[in-house]
């Protein structure tokens, strides 16, 4: 983790004292919120791992989720090309936003792909099966859908040992998918895999 002394390229005269901040979702990539830091926000967030902005309406430092607990625990900082903005990214601990959504831009398609397909695949869920696909699969129930992952793995194992790369991207396009639809079946996400992934590499590491 960077510490204050590494963000001394940051144009503060340009942004008058206050540096807009893009939190993002570390395990999903999806944009959060947008806040301004000052210097001693940025050093708080810092220190604590907590992100802290200056509220410009309160007038101070705010530790997001200070008073409604869904606070951003702070995995990484860095500043753009011109040095006057930060990229802050976050594990949230609940909605980021005060209308108690996930983000501040819940709507349209203003997001990563896997995260509007996983969107897709979930509205599919208790359709008619005759309407596409998923909802097909769902109506099979779990044992199919998983059987249907165990194919795709085998598929895409057979494709990388014989080296047909064009194969291959097909074969693995089918295994997330089908992959998605196990998870949503079982009330899981991607990012729940992600978070595993990183406490895996977490410990590792130590």
């Amino acid at each position: 983790m960077k510490t204050i002394e590494q963000f001394a390229q940051l144009d503060w005269d340009k942004q008058q004292g206050l540096m807009p901040a893009v939190v993002q979702n570390y395990l999903t990539g999806k944009v959060l919120m947008l806040g301004y830091m000052d210097k001693a926000a940025l050093t708080k967030t810092l220190d604590t791992k907590m992100v802290t902005f200056f509220s410009r309406s309160k007038q101070r430092l705010w530790t997001k989720g200070e008073t409604s607990g869904n606070t951003l625990d702070l995995v990484a900082i860095d500043c753009d090309c011109d040095n006057d903005s930060l990229l802050v990214q976050v594990i949230p601990n609940g909605p980021t936003c005060h209308l108690e959504r996930e983000s501040c831009w819940p709507d349209g398609d203003a997001h990563t792909f896997i995260d509007n397909l996983a969107k897709l695949i979930k509205s599919r869920k208790g359709q008619d099966a005759k309407s596409s696909y998923t909802a097909h699969l769902f109506e099979r129930g779990t044992k199919r859908i998983a059987q249907k992952v165990g194919e795709e793995g085998l598929e895409t194992a057979l494709a990388a040992a014989t080296n047909d790369k064009p194969e291959l991207i097909d074969e693995a396009s089918d295994l997330i998918y089908h992959l998605l639809v196990l998870l949503e079946d079982q009330e899981l996400t991607l990012a729940d895999i992600t978070a595993n992934l990183l406490a895996r590499h977490r410990k590792s590491s130590q």
